[in-house]
């Protein structure tokens, strides 16, 4: 009797790491989407900005060519439950971001550009929609690691096993980003 008492209890206690580990990856997959969401967003938000800013920027083509080539990749479908697939959106997404900075900057060297009112709107949505993207990176995150920690720690790395449900990437920002940032530079 008391044999399958404790085989009850550890089959539940299994169950109850496999259902936990579960509803993290869901929760992952939710964080995921909704990056997704406010990258479709900045995708929307894109041609604005470039049909605006085409119009000063003539020998700016590379950015604008690079800006656009990075939207379509970051725009395209991919596995949310491959790691590699989720790694290389979010490296995109990411190289889309930067780009889009190095647009805004150069936008602020052109008078004429900077002070036109659709340029200004296209900016103001973008800034908003980059905020927002910020948001959900940080619940992604928060999510990604509640779930790698649950899978890689024993007996949720054999129950996740089972369950094929392998760690999450963070959503980490690129060496730019992380760079200090040489006032002087822009001062000028």
């Amino acid at each position: 009797m008391t044999v399958w008492i404790v085989l009850g209890v550890i089959v539940v206690g299994l169950y109850a790491w496999y259902a936990t580990i579960i509803s993290k990856r869901n929760r992952a997959l939710e964080a995921l989407s909704g990056i997704d969401v406010h990258l479709r967003m900045r995708t929307n938000v894109i041609p604005n900005v470039l049909t605006v800013a085409q119009k000063f920027l003539d020998h700016e083509k590379t950015l604008l060519t690079d800006i656009t080539e990075l939207r379509t990749r970051t725009d395209r479908d991919y596995d949310p439950k491959d790691a590699d697939a989720v790694k290389a959106h979010l490296d995109a997404a990411q190289a889309l971001g930067a780009r889009m900075g190095q647009l805004m900057v150069t936008v602020e060297n052109y008078p004429d550009l900077k002070s036109d009112a659709t340029m200004l709107q296209a900016q103001q949505t973008y800034n908003e929609t980059e905020a927002q993207i910020a948001a959900a990176r940080r619940f992604y995150n928060s999510a990604v690691s509640s779930l790698n920690s649950a899978v890689q720690i024993f007996p949720g790395s054999l129950i996740a096993g089972i369950a094929k449900v392998q760690p999450m990437p963070f959503y980490e920002a690129d060496e730019a980003s992380r760079a200090p940032v040489a006032a002087g530079d822009y001062l000028k």
